[in-house]
């Protein structure tokens, strides 16, 4: 038995072939988070540039669905708007302030104002028309 160990230990590729190289460039775009109040206010609120803010919640099936979609069209963005996710679980008072009354909710912020809303799951095509109508409105 310990024979066979040791011929099987034998054939173990060499360490640099396992190695996987990191990409060092900078990310295109930005997902986060929100983890308190004051980060919304810094992050979203007083955004110069859009932020759609994803008010979801982990038990929500569809907002599951949603979030690689949404996900995938704030990527292709190149960086021109962010994604700030807020689970109303644990930001009951953000949920109401925004009048969120069921999730997923998708709202494009920019200066403070909310400048538009999507509610329930979509299909990326409306998505990604969704997102671009934000990024192209004049600021």
């Amino acid at each position: 038995m310990m024979a066979s160990l040791q011929k099987m230990l034998s054939f173990r590729a060499p360490i640099a072939t396992c190695v996987r190289s990191i990409s060092t460039g900078g990310a295109r775009y930005e997902i986060f988070k929100v983890q308190t109040p004051q980060e919304f206010d810094e992050k979203v609120r007083n955004s110069k540039e859009p932020v759609i803010v994803d008010f979801f919640a982990t038990w929500c099936a569809p907002c599951r669905m949603l979030t690689p979609r949404i996900e995938t069209v704030i990527g292709e963005t190149a960086g021109k708007v962010k994604l700030a996710k807020v689970d109303i679980d644990e930001h009951t008072d953000l949920a109401l302030d925004y009048e969120v009354a069921s999730v997923p909710v998708l709202l494009a912020i920019r200066n403070g104002q909310v400048e538009q809303r999507l509610v329930g799951l979509q299909d990326t095509d409306k998505l990604r028309t969704w997102v671009q109508n934000v990024v192209d409105k004049k600021k």
